[in-house]
């Protein structure tokens, strides 16, 4: 009886020191994300205030309207809004008919996958020059159809991956049933194998999608006045004068939302995705 009584007490000295440390944990990520939030609804005059002003006792919305308006906020939000759904949409239809392809027809061989996944190895500072000058003769420099362009080589390499290792869960006696029924390898494909495919092409989605959303280097050296993203945006709240803290951190929290709840929204399908997609030996 002493014996259970002591395992329990250990029970709950462990359970207690558990949450202490998962509190702990979660106050140090979240504390950045509140502090940015309370910034940027401050007064100027709060900003490095001493001792710090936890929350301000008259919130104030103009940095938000002068980070959307002043700044061009608004319009390198619906430039990356524009720019990441369409590569989202192009990135996942190619890469899961190229995934498919691959894996039942064996497109390419056996290393094909590994290639196009190494192709996410090269780092955008060593192909960022002769892209631009190309982009510069093609008329594609500044215009939302060459960021598009762009993003989509560098997401369809990880969708491509993605889609390929989790059609090798899909079984093939399924679609092989369709085809004693009438398909053809067409239909099979979009009646069979892409609804059992749904979670692995959400979780390709995401990552795509968060990818081309938070990307700033292609964008800053591929854009200038017209087809600017949400990104490049923040390095207008620099200059010899200071740091614009509160128009930065209304910007900030307004580029959090839509990755927030997109994961809010797939986050069930994201889990199943990246489980069931897991690559075999």
């Amino acid at each position: 009886m002493t014996r259970k009584r002591g395992l329990w007490s250990l029970w709950r000295r462990f359970g207690i020191g558990r949450s202490v440390l998962l509190g702990l944990f979660l106050l140090f990520v979240l504390f950045p994300f509140y502090w940015v939030a309370v910034t940027s609804i401050k007064p100027s005059s709060d900003y490095l205030a001493m001792p710090p002003v936890w929350f301000p006792a008259h919130p104030t919305i103009v940095h938000y309207v002068a980070a959307l308006f002043a700044y061009r906020g608004l319009a390198g939000l619906l430039n990356s809004l524009i720019v990441a759904v369409a590569t989202t949409v192009a990135s996942v239809v190619l890469g899961t008919c190229m995934g498919y392809s691959m894996v039942r027809f064996g497109t390419g061989g056996r290393d094909l996958a590994f290639w196009v996944l190494s192709q996410r190895f090269l780092p955008p500072i060593a192909v960022v020059l002769p892209i631009f000058l190309l982009y510069r003769s093609f008329g594609l420099y500044d215009t939302r159809f060459g960021l598009v362009l762009i993003y989509t080589v560098m997401t369809l390499p990880l969708s491509v991956w993605m889609m390929y290792a989790y059609f090798r869960q899909v079984p093939r006696a399924l679609e092989e049933a369709a085809l004693v029924d009438g398909c053809g390898w067409w239909g099979a494909f979009w009646r069979i194998a892409v609804p059992l495919a749904v979670p692995g092409i959400i979780a390709a989605a995401a990552f795509a999608f968060i990818g081309v959303w938070t990307e700033f280097f292609f964008a800053l050296n591929l854009t200038s006045r017209h087809a600017f993203t949400l990104p490049t945006v923040f390095r207008s709240f620099l200059s010899f004068q200071g740091a614009q803290y509160g128009e930065s951190s209304a910007l900030a929290v307004i580029s959090l939302v839509p990755s927030i709840v997109l994961g809010m929204l797939v986050q069930k399908h994201l889990v199943r995705g990246l489980t069931l997609g897991a690559v075999r030996g």
